[in-house]
């Protein structure tokens, strides 16, 4: 929040006057922050940047909740706006086709993710594509996905709408104002410097498109996202289209088989094409407006067209539209604008310059929505949406690299309109970061999978013979992928004898110092004051009680506390409100981690230390920092997996001396390496939840099953608003009714044949021979029946009683 009084308007310099800019304007000023000032190098109102050059479709439908609310709430805004009588959205809706079977699968998630979030769509035929789209080839189309409400943005008027809005409230716009400079004191931003002069801010934002990374530099702040260059292309004139008044009257196309998209120009169709190689961009070398256009160029973010990329999807547009045949392009243009190595916006305020923020990466389809939260952000302090998946914290330092960002950039380019899987990993660079145990995984045939940089073995074809004899029911084709039954094998090792899970990924905080106790105290749910030795398991809250993450605190000293945390944006959290008596350090990359999981767990680990490893000398959730054999560890007795155990922690450098002091030490017992998608397993029909996933900071302890973590009587962050919650939906565990049928997440749940929530997380439970499926639903008691809408079909489950297995935590507490 501003450091200025709260009857003066905190003063906000945006950096950018394209659509996110004026749309972010427009939500500050809208609640009350007046004394903004939008800085633009270009002239407005088409300054020359990527919104000057979007063609506009607005797909809704995405993987992404978040990312389909940003686009839910810029239809809903721009379908308000007007100018000069001309509205600033056409729903004209959207059709994406299917030429393939394997697209038409994938159409079919789709639009299960469109019944999710609350989207209207439908699988249509390709009769009926036929109909809404007469100048395709019938013949090629096996179907598609018609979403009736999606359109058109008229990108600059509704920037200049929006710009409107904001002067009206008194938001100023200078335009022809080159940023040079980034004026900051004790560590927050103080001022913007132009070539036509300084500007006082108490915040601002870097609003600037693919010149972000050149603002961030500036700042001290690096920005990840990498400016390519794109090929959209106006054909000349149809004769089919002769007739049209209307800029556009069908639905825009997408024909993702061939990585192309197509939108009506009145009697011209505009084409744009992934299908070319990545032609990535240096942000510092774009010119400047009046540079760019004295060299021919329409506006800086316009490049010249390449016919050579272009000549292959020529082709292609052809086969499917004849129309074509006898038709040519009468201009085209490779348009610049931003990819970040995940895909998805960057978001939020930098930690190493207070006051300073990034609205970066974000595409005219998200722009009113990432405006809106953005500007919560900063009036309100949290957005009403969940943005995890944006904050600008959640790249690890390794991915924050220029190569990486360069490599990752361009990778998401491609990727575009893939069909991608939701476990399938990046291929380059790879790996890159990997635990200490990774030779002795390889020798075991691990199928690794990656996340946040880490190699993570899934499972281990060492174990193969395990799985002879299993008996698992068929899978179909899409969740057999990135999966074995070997997975079976190992999660019922789990349970029968005792298996090593490499935990190093898993985030290790350190916080020492006198307050160190009182802050955690402070920031956490759970009473956090109990004697060196105990394990807490508890939440951080924001000031609303929305769920920022769950942790995992042992007190190893009066004031030292090693923390199991989830992301980057924890350590972030806590740092912004540690006093400075206590200190913070991430020692995830310096230590390493293994869970010994299984009822023999005991019998592996007691002879190889001198410390008494009973249940009476080392209960459920204490810590002891002792020895095993020649390794110093710090032993933390939890169990992510439902069974007796113990985290083991030691540094870095004796990591592959613990793995083979426990993998000698266990032979005799039949220990064996297990892997994620075991683990995944077992955690499921324990009903631990993932944060990220299954609960976020758009829900409360109560809702999300979390309240045995709450202690109301004490003071921390976030506790006063829990009362006011209506707690109206659930964090419901579903089993389905046949025994082969998966999900994998994200499917749409029906209650009554109505879409009513969707599912987090999912796996096949091994020891319950049924698929377990947690959704956020309404509140429904036990044994209600639902349907889980997977690729088109709804499968039955029903409503179960949690936890599902071991509800007495017999099997943890021996």
């Amino acid at each position: 929040m501003s450091s200025t009084p709260e009857s003066q308007s905190p003063r906000v310099v945006v950096i950018g006057a394209g659509i996110v800019g004026c749309s972010l304007a427009d939500e500050l000023t809208a609640r009350g922050w007046t004394d903004v000032t939008v800085l633009e190098q270009g002239p407005l109102p088409a300054p020359g940047g990527s919104t000057s050059h979007a063609p506009g479709l607005v797909f809704r439908t995405s993987p992404s909740r978040t990312l389909a609310e940003f686009a839910r709430y810029t239809v809903e805004k721009f379908n308000a706006l007007t100018v000069d009588g001309v509205p600033c959205f056409q729903p004209v809706g959207g059709l994406e086709l299917a030429t393939t079977p394997e697209r038409l699968a994938e159409l079919h998630r789709r639009a299960g993710y469109a019944a999710a979030w609350g989207i209207r769509g439908e699988i249509v035929s390709a009769a009926r594509c036929k109909e809404l789209w007469p100048l395709i080839e019938e013949s090629a189309v096996l179907g598609g996905l018609h979403t009736p409400d999606d359109g058109l943005a008229r990108a600059l008027p509704a920037a200049r709408a929006q710009m409107d809005r904001a002067t009206a409230r008194g938001a100023r716009f200078l335009d022809r104002h080159t940023v040079t400079g980034i004026e900051q004191e004790g560590g927050r931003v103080t001022a913007v410097v132009t070539d036509r002069g300084t500007f006082p801010a108490d915040h601002v934002v870097s609003a600037a498109g693919f010149w972000g990374p050149v603002i961030g530099r500036m700042a001290g702040v690096d920005v990840p996202l990498q400016p390519l260059a794109h090929q959209y292309a106006r054909t000349k004139p149809l004769p089919e289209l002769a007739a049209h008044e209307e800029e556009a009257s069908r639905p825009i196309l997408r024909f993702q088989d061939r990585d192309l998209y197509f939108r009506e120009h009145t009697d011209r169709l505009g084409i744009g094409s992934y299908a070319h190689r990545p032609l990535p961009v240096d942000p510092f070398a774009v010119l400047p407006y009046d540079e760019a256009r004295a060299r021919s160029l329409d506006m800086p973010s316009s490049f010249p067209f390449t016919p050579e990329d272009w000549a292959p999807s020529w082709d292609d547009c052809r086969w499917l539209i004849p129309a074509l045949r006898d038709s040519g392009i009468e201009e085209g243009f490779n348009g610049v604008f931003s990819f970040t190595p995940d895909g998805m916006p960057v978001l939020g305020e930098s930690r190493r310059l207070r006051g300073f923020w990034l609205a970066e990466a974000v595409w005219v389809t998200h722009s009113a929505g990432v405006a809106k939260a953005v500007a919560e952000w900063m009036v309100d302090g949290r957005p009403a949406v969940d943005v995890h998946e944006c904050d600008l914290t959640r790249f690890e330092e390794v991915q924050r690299s220029p190569a990486y960002v360069r490599e990752r950039g361009s990778q998401q380019f491609v990727e575009v309109y893939d069909v991608l899987h939701p476990l399938q990993p990046m291929e380059r660079p790879r790996p890159l970061r990997v635990s200490p145990f990774h030779a002795r995984q390889e020798r075991l045939g691990a199928f690794f999978l990656e996340g946040g940089g880490w190699e993570r073995p899934h499972w281990y074809e060492a174990n193969a013979p395990l799985a002879d004899g299993l008996r698992l029911p068929p899978r179909d084709a899409w969740s057999s992928r990135y999966w074995s039954p070997i997975a079976a094998a190992e999660a019922r090792a789990t349970r029968e004898k005792v298996a090593l899970y490499d935990m190093t990924p898993l985030r290790r905080l350190e916080v020492t110092g006198p307050g160190a106790l009182g802050f955690l105290d402070r920031m956490t749910t759970n009473n956090l004051r109990k004697k060196p030795g105990a394990v807490t398991y508890t939440l951080l809250l924001d000031r609303t009680g929305g769920i920022r993450s769950d942790l995992t605190v042992a007190r190893l000293a009066p004031n030292r506390f090693q923390v199991g945390a989830n992301s980057p944006a924890d350590l972030d959290w806590l740092a912004r409100h540690a006093p400075e008596d206590v200190q913070l350090r991430d020692i995830t990359s310096g230590t390493c981690c293994i869970g010994v999981w299984g009822p023999l767990a005991r019998d592996l680990v007691q002879p190889l230390t001198a410390d008494d490893f009973s249940h009476e000398g080392f209960g459920y959730f204490r810590a002891k920092e002792t020895y095993l054999g020649h390794v110093p560890v710090t032993a933390l007795r939890l169990s992510y997996v439902g069974e007796l155990g113990w985290e083991l922690y030691t540094t870095a450098d004796l990591g592959l001396r613990l793995w083979d002091t426990l993998w000698e030490a266990g032979r005799d017992l039949g220990v064996i390496a297990a892997g994620r998608s075991a683990f995944n397993s077992l955690r499921l029909e324990k009903g631990y939840r993932a944060w990220g996933v299954d609960m976020t900071d758009e829900h409360d302890p109560y809702e999300a099953g979390l309240g045995f973590a709450v202690r109301p009587d004490k003071e921390f962050l976030g506790r006063d608003a829990l009362t006011d919650r209506p707690g109206e939906r659930r964090l419901t565990p579903l089993l389905l009714d046949d025994p082969a049928h998966v999900v994998l997440g994200k499917e749409p749940v029906l209650v009554g044949g109505v879409p009513s929530g969707y599912v987090t997380s999912a796996a096949y439970g091994y020891t319950l021979g049924r698929c377990v499926a947690y959704a956020w639903l309404p509140v429904l008691p036990a044994g209600t029946a639902v349907h889980i809408e997977y690729f088109g079909e709804r499968l039955p489950a029903t409503v179960a009683e949690e936890p599902l297995f071991d509800p007495k935590m017999t099997r943890i507490r021996r």
